[in-house]
């Protein structure tokens, strides 16, 4: 992608919003997730997992991270200066993501600030939040991400 079509940090006003979504929660995806990294019951046989108080085959909390970022991917982070997260503020996962949920949300830009080490980078603070087909939440998470600036002088 030509660089002047990236998304900048210029571009990242707080109140902008990026859609995220939609993603269908499939069985063979949760089961080989959690047979990879999460390797509990409740993520890996159906009975174990209605049996559990998740109520169903569930995704992993990890995996749920995961479907996040892709559908983060898709909507604009391929699309944007970005230069990586230095970490996570905090995530939370609010309601069990079951197999067939259909998951769908948005990000937020809560705020910004150019950064003081590191000229022509700036911080976007972000907000995601996943739902799923009811309206329920299901994750919230919260995290900075540095994006270059299109004109490092304005920073």
């Amino acid at each position: 992608m030509p660089q002047h079509d990236l998304i900048h940090f210029e571009d990242m006003s707080p109140g902008t919003e990026y859609p995220l979504g939609p993603k269908h929660v499939r069985t063979d995806e949760v089961i080989a997730f959690a047979s990879e990294y999460d390797p509990q019951p409740m993520h890996l046989d159906t009975e174990a997992g209605k049996a559990s108080i998740l109520g169903g085959l569930a995704a992993s909390g990890w995996h749920s991270c995961a479907m996040m970022m892709r559908m983060m991917c898709d909507s604009y982070m391929l699309r944007t200066a970005a230069e990586g997260a230095p970490g996570l503020d905090y995530v939370k996962w609010t309601r069990p993501v079951l197999v067939d949920d259909v998951l769908s949300g948005e990000t937020r830009v809560v705020e910004r600030r150019a950064s003081k080490s590191r000229p022509g980078i700036g911080i976007v603070h972000l907000r995601h939040e996943l739902r799923n087909q009811r309206g329920e939440t299901v994750l919230v998470s919260e995290n900075p991400v540095m994006v270059r600036l299109r004109t490092p002088q304005e920073g």
